[in-house]
């Protein structure tokens, strides 16, 4: 289907059929999606955590205020903010561009250094916040992907980021648990797939400048 069309055919997914699961070839379709999705600086400060899991998706879906798209989803996507983005997360960054791209040091400098030098000079709240939204970002991404590639998906913030970050252990991994992303294939009888899409009028949100 044409992008616009598939982008009219996707919705919030409220009930999948958890009898289909998805194929290794779409989750690996979403995990490049994720990987290749821009972020400020090109400094990805995410991970991503791919649940297929019955058990664990029941015990996140009483961590996600009960919805029960995660646990009968085929997958549970979690996008994650690293906690620790600092000099060396940042070199690390430098030390990739310069091997893939063999960018003399001398060219590279100059950036790194000023990059170095913002973070250091803003405080961990602002940071995370920042992380915050490159997750956001990336959560565009990755469900345009699953309009075109025929995936159903439910964006969701309604969960406990505490419980989810001790259910996954990610503190151990200096993670932060920030948005869910449940996906799957939707149930014939989920009635909310059939709903008119509310939108505004193109007229009322595009202003154009001649």
């Amino acid at each position: 289907m044409g992008n616009i069309r598939a982008l009219q055919w996707r919705y919030a997914t409220k009930k999948f059929d958890d009898s289909r699961l998805l194929s290794q070839e779409k989750i690996d379709i979403l995990k490049n999606a994720f990987n290749l999705t821009a972020t400020s600086y090109g400094l990805q400060p995410l991970k991503l955590v791919v649940i297929q899991n019955k058990e664990l998706q029941e015990k996140l879906q009483e961590q996600s205020f009960k919805q029960k798209q995660v646990g009968t989803a085929s997958h549970v996507l979690v996008i994650c903010t690293e906690k620790k983005i600092n000099k060396d997360f940042i070199e690390n960054y430098f030390k990739r561009v310069k091997h893939i791209r063999e960018t003399p040091d001398e060219v590279l400098a100059p950036f790194r250094d000023f990059l170095v030098e913002d973070f250091q000079a803003k405080a961990n709240d602002e940071i995370h916040q920042w992380a915050v939204n490159q997750a956001y970002l990336t959560l565009g991404t990755l469900l345009t992907v699953c309009a075109t590639e025929g995936i159903d998906a439910c964006p969701m913030e309604g969960f406990e980021p505490d419980k989810y970050d001790q259910s996954l252990k990610l503190g151990e991994k200096n993670l932060k648990s920030v948005l869910v992303l449940p996906v799957g294939y939707r149930a014939d009888d989920d009635m909310f797939s059939n709903f008119k899409k509310v939108r505004r009028s193109l007229e009322d949100v595009i202003i154009e400048i001649d």
